[in-house]
């Protein structure tokens, strides 16, 4: 009996190496759809039919970079900062905020935060200045509330160029397909600096991790030159859906909409190039576009994506969401979120079973009292927008705004 059970370890052990052990926990957050919190990743669509809510709350004063994402147990976290890294934190899904806390002093906001579904952990890229510029990752195991400088490594891309963080959208955890549990965010190459001259040169990627973020890899270019500052977001059919800023273009294409890719294979390649003439990049009395928040909601076997920037003749003002309910091929509907100051913007939305459930959060530079400004609203709210002509509303959603 001893020997056969001794076998059967045996034989355990070598299963689980040769395969299913190897992606373990990334098979088991994809086959039962849920976080390291135990709730789970995607849930019904009704949580965010709810009364029309829009508030606005400031949360930063002075300095740049906005970014927001929520941890696996609920928990707000939203960043700041160009001289030294900070943060905030909501544990009543955005009501009220904890004191500021700082990730680096000094320290440069790389982009966002990258919420590990598998582990719960969070990373923070943080860039020594403005960039190109030395790279650090610190990471968080207690939902944004301690964090501490971690090793890793980046590789660079086909060409050997070493990707640069500033400021593109945050991070995901793919939950679909036979890349689930990889954590993937936007990143870009700025040829050496960022000036006019160099930006024929530019273009954005994404790094990828299989290992929790301790080594990751870089993907090929953005099939566009002259992007920067892009976002991603993973439909229900583990397809990527990215989506770039553009401030240069050859002549002929037009750099002051969005442009927008995707991904078959987990964030390493990227190919179906479209313009995507129904959404504004920033301004559209300048080429320099303007970043960007892109969010999915967490509904099950849809695709439901916001989308947020300024929506000006000039300036950048007039902040504004868009709603798409096919992954991004249609953008029927808009809302203004603020008139006034409106830049750089960051956007999220609420996980199921926790305080945040229901909302959709945008975190921009600007607002009523200036510096930052976090806005939370629900999807009823955004329906009760704008029609853009750029599709219709599908029937599901007349149903549940029926409900």
């Amino acid at each position: 009996m001893m020997l056969l059970n001794s076998y059967r370890r045996a034989c355990l052990v070598l299963f689980l190496v040769a395969g299913y052990g190897v992606m373990a926990p990334h098979a088991r957050v994809a086959a039962q759809g849920k976080t390291a919190a135990g709730l789970p990743a995607e849930g019904a669509a009704q949580v965010f039919f709810g009364k029309p809510t829009l508030e606005l709350q400031q949360v930063f004063t002075k300095e740049r970079f906005p970014n927001i994402t929520v941890a696996v147990d609920g928990t707000l976290l939203a960043s700041w900062g160009n001289r030294s890294v900070r943060l905030r934190r909501s544990t009543d899904g955005g009501a009220t905020w904890s004191d500021e806390m700082t990730i680096s002093k000094p320290g440069f906001q790389a982009g966002g935060l990258t919420v590990d579904e598998t582990t719960g952990k969070v990373l923070a890229f943080v860039e020594a200045q403005h960039p190109p510029a030395k790279i650090s990752l610190f990471e968080s195991s207690d939902h944004g509330q301690t964090w501490k400088a971690v090793a890793t490594t980046i590789r660079p891309d086909g060409d050997g160029n070493a990707p640069s963080m500033h400021m593109n959208e945050h991070g995901i955890t793919l939950r679909h397909g036979k890349h689930a549990g990889r954590l993937v965010r936007p990143s870009r190459w700025y040829a050496g600096k960022n000036e006019s001259a160099r930006w024929p040169k530019h273009y954005t990627n994404a790094i990828y991790s299989d290992n929790g973020g301790k080594t990751w890899k870089t993907s090929a270019p953005f099939p566009a030159n002259g992007t920067g500052e892009a976002t991603i977001a993973e439909l229900a059919d583990g397809t990527l859906y990215y989506n770039s800023r553009r401030h240069w273009a050859p002549e002929g294409e037009n750099p002051r909409r969005r442009w927008t890719a995707l991904s078959h294979d987990g964030g390493a390649t990227w190919k179906d190039l479209k313009f995507c003439e129904i959404l504004p990049d920033g301004p559209q009395n300048t080429n320099y576009g303007c970043m960007a928040g892109l969010t999915r909601l967490p509904i099950k076997g849809r695709d439901v994506l916001i989308y947020s920037n300024c929506d000006s003749p000039n300036a950048r003002n007039h902040g504004t969401v868009w709603a798409s309910f096919d992954g991004g091929q249609s953008w029927p509907i808009k809302r203004l979120v603020f008139p006034g100051a409106f830049a750089y913007s960051s956007a999220t939305s609420g996980r199921p079973g926790t305080p945040s459930e229901g909302w959709v959060y945008v975190h921009f530079e600007g607002g009523p009292k200036g510096g930052s400004t976090v806005a939370r609203f629900n999807l009823s709210w955004v329906l009760q927008g704008e029609k853009t002509g750029d599709g219709s509303l599908p029937e599901w959603v007349s149903a549940a705004q029926d409900q």
